[in-house]
């Protein structure tokens, strides 16, 4: 499959509530990691969206703090989407989602209503405020899109692999323009399960550093609209994906799977590994998953390209992680210049990387962004720039 345009896209995180804003805080190198908004026993830092304003009147059924992050989320690329529908025709621009946590929130206040009085809340509906495809929703309605629609849910790399989705649908003849990307919210269902499992930190997470001690969760939402021909930013290029089923959540020790993807996704894009001047690292902050995935980086690309993890600005959005980073990818291609890797230092000896500490210009044609989820579901998406 040969590359399609991204001609627009959005970003909405802990950093900021529009896209220049996420860019300006990841040029100052700033986080957005702070305290949780709302009660929960999880003692840890999360990336929570600071404001965020009810859905219009037309779709108040649907309101959820998911909901609120997607219309947010989408708003800065309707203009674009409506001008992609205008051009191709509504039905043949199509959706693809990544998520991960869905409306779990707006579920878990249900419950506690339920758990109190014995009766559910009369205006909890579980297809409009649970569903993983009320997302989708929200998002159709947000822009016009009339094409086919879904989610994809696979932990963490759901918005990663929502981009290889996209690009098939394209080539497959299926649409000419995809609104692609992830949206998660926090809740504290999410807290509590890594915290269960050990792999949340007390303080801001740390990826690639010594003393890393376990992630921080967050919530954002990332969008991109993909288009056969266009006038692009950037182009998607490649993705990679592979499923290694080592472990329920640990990575293969030397990152086997990870390593799979990276190179699917070269080998798709036929680009060299030499002629990547930057990835994007999954680097969650765990010691697990940054020692497998240096391991897997190094064995494909030595200690050649810069290496950034950007985790310890906005937190580990599970869902809409692999949509934000791609993203940040691009970023990087049109403004010349990767953040620093927010608490990387000092860096874990012996890893192999580059791995940037400050904030750094660079000069490349194409950037990789590497996303891996529990049970292994792997993926690598690879962009170029734009004409």
């Amino acid at each position: 499959m040969g590359p399609v345009e991204i001609t627009a896209y959005a970003l909405v995180n802990a950093l900021g509530d529009d896209t220049e804003a996420v860019i300006s805080a990841l040029e100052r190198g700033q986080t957005g990691l702070g305290r949780a908004p709302f009660p929960t026993e999880v003692p840890t830092v999360v990336g929570a969206i600071a404001r965020l304003d009810p859905l219009p009147a037309t779709l108040a059924d649907w309101d959820t703090r998911q909901a609120r992050i997607a219309w947010h989320g989408v708003a800065e690329i309707v203009e674009a989407s409506q001008r992609a529908a205008r051009r191709w025709g509504a039905s043949r621009v199509g959706l693809v989602i990544g998520t991960s946590t869905g409306g779990i929130g707006a579920t878990e206040g249900a419950w506690a209503r339920w758990k109190q009085s014995g009766e559910w809340p009369a205006d909890f509906d579980l297809q409009r405020h649970h569903a993983m495809q009320a997302t989708v929703e929200v998002v159709r309605a947000a822009t016009g899109a009339r094409g086919p629609g879904y989610v994809v849910s696979t932990a963490c790399s759901s918005s990663a692999k929502a981009f290889a989705s996209a690009q098939r649908m394209i080539h497959a003849d299926l649409v000419d323009a995809v609104i692609v990307g992830g949206v998660d919210s926090l809740c504290d269902t999410t807290l509590r399960g890594f915290a269960g499992l050990e792999l949340t930190s007390t303080r801001a997470c740390r990826p690639f550093a010594a003393d890393r001690d376990g992630i921080s969760i967050g919530e954002g939402a990332a969008f991109a609209l993909l288009e056969r021909r266009g006038q692009g930013v950037a182009r998607l290029v490649a993705v990679g994906e592979s499923c290694d089923a080592y472990h329920l959540s640990a990575p293969h020790p030397e990152g086997a799977g990870a390593r799979a993807a990276i190179e699917a996704a070269l080998r798709r894009g036929g680009i060299e590994a030499a002629r990547v001047g930057t990835i994007n690292a999954h680097a969650t902050g765990t010691k697990l998953n940054d020692a497998a995935e240096a391991k897997a980086i190094a064995a494909v690309f030595g200690d050649a390209p810069w290496v950034v993890a950007t985790k310890g600005y906005t937190g580990h959005m599970l869902g809409a992680a692999g949509a934000t980073e791609v993203l940040f990818c691009v970023v990087a291609l049109e403004r010349g210049w990767i953040p620093a890797s927010l608490g990387a230092d000092p860096i874990e000896p012996g890893l192999g990387l580059r791995i940037a500490t400050m904030r750094t210009s660079i000069e490349t044609d194409y950037a990789l962004s590497t996303s891996f989820a529990f049970g292994g579901s792997n993926a690598a998406v690879l962009v170029g720039a734009g004409a």
